[in-house]
């Protein structure tokens, strides 16, 4: 197994920055893109276009900065690019582009999107008969403010789509939040949940794996609300 240290991600996510500052959507998220990208994705450079591979969707896509360097630090990008990011000529964008950059899955902007297509990317593999795959989509707490994640969570847990697993990173920013939680907004709707440490690997590793084969899953990471 092939690890990627915070200290390998450190100068990759410094070529990003040029000179620019990193906000909590950033930094909140690299934690839990270590641990699928090291430990739980079924996706290497070499089976971005397998059928049976893993499917991850970031629909929290303006924190793109840590997924470049995460790319770049796996090989599926090369690192040179991650020098023009943003730029005139880049395929590296402010969002990511899944027509122009390798084991990208959807391109993302307007948030609240994600989840939907990850319902129905998971759906499609279940209509082909494909088993083996998993979806795993990313978002924000906030993000879950949007309706259409809503009706995104109430169809997948009326339709028992147990190969989608969502990561909620919860900084605390979402204006109208859920009693119990975040985890409660899924479980009403029939979903397994867990919530963890954001920052704790091994936690998140067992949490993104816990799934249980017969329904969704979300994993709630949590972070400190300046996160």
């Amino acid at each position: 197994m092939t690890t990627t240290t915070a200290t390998e991600l450190a100068p990759l996510l410094d070529r990003v920055r040029a000179g620019r500052e990193f906000g909590p959507n950033v930094y909140s998220t690299l934690d839990v893109l270590q641990v699928l990208y090291d430990r739980v994705l079924r996706i290497t450079p070499a089976t971005v276009d397998d059928p049976d591979r893993d499917r991850f969707l970031l629909s929290k896509g303006h924190a793109v900065a840590g997924y470049y360097a995460l790319l770049a630090a796996r090989g599926f990008v090369p690192v040179e690019w991650l020098d023009d990011q943003g730029g005139p000529a880049s395929r590296l964008g402010d969002h990511p582009d899944r027509t122009l950059v390798p084991g990208v899955e959807i391109g993302s902007g307007s948030l609240g999107h994600g989840l939907g297509l990850g319902v129905g990317t998971a759906l499609g593999l279940r209509a082909q008969g494909r088993t083996t795959p998993r979806v795993y989509v990313l978002l924000g707490d906030a993000e879950l403010d949007e309706g259409s994640n809503h009706e995104a969570v109430a169809y997948a847990g009326a339709t028992g789509l147990a190969n989608l697993t969502a990561i909620v990173v919860d900084n605390h920013s979402a204006t109208h939040g859920w009693p119990g939680g975040a985890a409660s907004r899924f479980t009403v709707n029939g979903w397994s949940a867990a919530t963890v440490d954001g920052r704790d690997h091994d936690a998140l590793h067992r949490a993104l794996t816990g799934h249980d084969h017969h329904r969704p899953h979300v994993v709630v990471a949590t972070v400190d609300s300046e996160e």
